[in-house]
């Protein structure tokens, strides 16, 4: 298992305020070590407030690439939409913002295959990764379900692949892409934001387990080598 730091924050606001900070400081360091830095940045509630912060930061936002760390099989501009979320926010500041599923597709497998495609220009490994976790332990659009161990075992090679959740979760059922894990753990920097009592529950029981965990967030977690930063906010 990987040297993992909680950081405890009394309200969602400091998270944010950390969030931002430390994502800044690593977009810094990518553009001073390589010209360029390219991240990826969970969804959800949870990291937007941290995403609107960043996004006051003074920096070189045109050699700045964002991609989601999963996206729902929908159209451009559909509420359910990560990427979407995204541009709002980062496209006036001039940073590329990639959608990874230029169109929705009825075929999600055709999606990953499309996204992995597209993934292959960009440089690797990631200068950084944001993830989140859902009360069920998923992280990305690592769920369980028929594509589960292919997003977890695949190729390390393969940048996204296209996942269908099982059960789909309620509040967006729908198939997805992801990146696969061997994208997420090789990144030179790997930070998890999540609030609430019962998720942190969720991810301490993950971490406990390692690598037999139930949860795919421990599953992810225990491949990762470098140190990972846990933010958490009640």
């Amino acid at each position: 298992m990987t040297e993992i730091e909680w950081w405890d924050y009394d309200d969602a606001g400091e998270l944010a305020d950390a969030v931002a900070g430390d994502v800044q400081f690593v977009i810094e360091s990518a553009l001073d070590a390589r010209g360029s830095a390219v991240i990826a940045l969970a969804g959800g509630k949870t990291p937007f407030p941290a995403y609107e912060k960043l996004a006051k930061a003074k920096l070189d936002w045109k050699k700045v690439t964002i991609i989601p760390t999963d996206e729902r099989v929908v159209p451009l501009g559909d509420p359910l939409s990560n990427v979407t979320a995204l541009a709002k926010i980062f496209l006036p500041k001039g940073a590329r913002v990639m959608p990874i599923v230029p169109q929705a597709v009825p075929d999600y497998k055709a999606a990953g295959r499309s996204a992995d495609a597209l993934m292959q220009d960009l440089h690797w490994p990631l200068d950084f990764c944001l993830l989140g976790v859902g009360g069920d332990g998923h992280t990305a659009s690592i769920f369980p379900g028929p594509d589960f161990d292919e997003a977890l075992n695949g190729p390390k090679e393969r940048r996204a692949l296209g996942v269908m959740p099982d059960p789909l979760p309620p509040e967006a059922p729908v198939a997805r892409v992801t990146l696969s894990r061997a994208s997420i753990v090789s990144a030179r920097a790997v930070m998890i934001a999540l609030t609430g009592t019962a998720k942190r529950k969720v991810l301490e029981q993950a971490i406990d387990q390692g690598p037999s965990s139930a949860y795919p967030i421990g599953r992810v977690l225990a491949d990762v080598e470098l140190p990972i930063d846990i933010h958490w906010a009640p």
